[in-house]
């Protein structure tokens, strides 16, 4: 692939996608852990539907916006499963007015539920786009 933005976009994906990983990897303990975590899901989606965005374009196909990148993203039979990728968007739109230590809970209880279709999605881009680690 040529397109330099959609490659940095999968790099920079990589990379988030790795940092979301080390912090559900911690303890749970505190509300620090769940913090960090949830703000690490919420730069992971953020990346994921603007790289979707510029990958689509690479293949002739415009999206707008979170939820038509991912629907769009859906129809190419690039992610598997609509409904939780939409709920991932609605639990990612939801944490930006999150002070409910409950409500926090909820949804990093979500975000572990959510991290292995989010690697599997990454890894099937990674390669139907042939990007390597490092490749960026």
């Amino acid at each position: 692939m040529n397109d330099q933005k959609a490659i940095q976009g999968l790099a920079n994906l990589e990379k988030a996608l790795k940092r979301l990983d080390e912090a559900l990897r911690e303890p749970d303990t505190n509300s620090l852990v769940v913090d960090g975590t949830i703000q690490r899901f919420e730069f992971v989606i953020e990346l994921y539907w603007k790289t979707l965005k510029r990958l689509l374009a690479v293949d002739g196909i415009t999206a707008n916006t979170p939820r038509e990148a991912l629907q769009k993203a859906f129809a190419a039979h690039w992610i598997n499963d609509e409904t939780a990728w939409l709920q991932m968007l609605r639990d990612r739109n939801g944490t930006s007015h999150l002070y409910d230590e409950a409500a926090a809970r909820r949804i990093y209880a979500h975000i572990r539920q959510y991290f292995p279709e989010l690697q599997k999605t990454f890894r099937f881009l990674a390669d139907r786009f042939s990007y390597r680690d490092g490749e960026a």
